[in-house]
């Protein structure tokens, strides 16, 4: 593993394939000149509009961001993270799935979804993920690059589940994928909390791309895609507009954090 440039992107994405497809080249494009290596996409970043259009668009958007992760890292040669889009699974459901492509467009590693946001929010919306994907049934799967690092992946609410996490460590992930399109209700108390949460009990890397913003009626997300480090610290936050949040992914503090704090080496069950 070397020392390299991480770019997690931010966007606001909306009921309109192609135009989302447009904003994400644009934003990779930017990560790209500022030296990034390892690119990721947020949840969603493909398609995000109401469950039933995705539903009659979903061979579409599969077929499209599947070709579109493919093409763009052989482009620009770059590892990318498809941080979640719909494939077609059965009954007319799909897998929210993220994807991982390396610089020949080859795919690296791939994971559904396991944990469905069913949650009655607060702020008096309702979301029933479980209405239209079906969860994932495989513990997450890690991606060893001898360039990158130990790479390991996850989808948005997966972040309230620490034991997956710990799954992923167990298996030697140094860096942990938190794509999401996270409430701007429960954004704003636990995003950043539990991200730094993950990095810090795991003395793992966090790359965390968002949603951000209005998207359509009444689904806004929180923003703030974030880098955090080993030891909590967060070293890149893109705020709450479009863009990125790019930081240095160093092995050097990696092994100094674990070092200094060994919990890995302590746990007992």
């Amino acid at each position: 593993m070397k020392s390299y440039l991480a770019a997690a992107i931010q966007m606001t994405s909306r009921p309109d394939l192609d135009r989302n497809l447009t904003e994400a080249e644009e934003l990779i494009d930017l990560a790209v000149r500022q030296g990034a290596e390892l690119v990721c996409l947020p949840e969603n970043f493909s398609f995000l509009g109401p469950e039933v259009e995705k539903i009659q668009q979903a061979d579409a958007i599969a077929l499209k961001s599947e070709k579109f992760l493919k093409t763009i890292a052989q482009r620009f040669q770059i590892v990318i993270l498809g941080g979640g889009f719909p494939i077609p699974a059965a009954d007319n459901k799909v897998y929210n799935t993220a994807l991982l492509i390396d610089r020949n467009g080859q795919e690296l590693a791939r994971y559904y979804k396991a944990h469905l946001f069913d949650v009655n929010v607060p702020d008096g919306n309702t979301y029933q993920e479980s209405s239209t994907v079906m969860a994932g049934m495989e513990l997450p799967p890690v991606y060893h690059s001898d360039t990158l690092g130990t790479l390991g992946l996850s989808v948005c609410y997966d972040v309230r589940f620490p034991e997956l996490y710990r799954h992923l460590s167990k298996q030697g992930a140094d860096v942990l994928f938190i794509p999401a399109a996270f409430t701007a209700y429960t954004g704003k108390d636990h995003w950043q909390t539990l991200i730094q949460a993950r990095a810090i009990e795991n003395t793992c890397y966090a790359i965390a791309p968002a949603q951000t913003g209005n998207h359509y009626g009444t689904r806004h997300t929180h923003g703030h895609a974030l880098i955090v480090d080993p030891w909590g610290t967060v070293l890149a936050d893109a705020g709450n507009k479009p863009g990125i949040a790019i930081a240095e992914i160093d092995p050097r503090r990696l092994t100094r954090v674990r070092s200094q704090m060994p919990s890995l080496n302590h746990r007992v069950f």
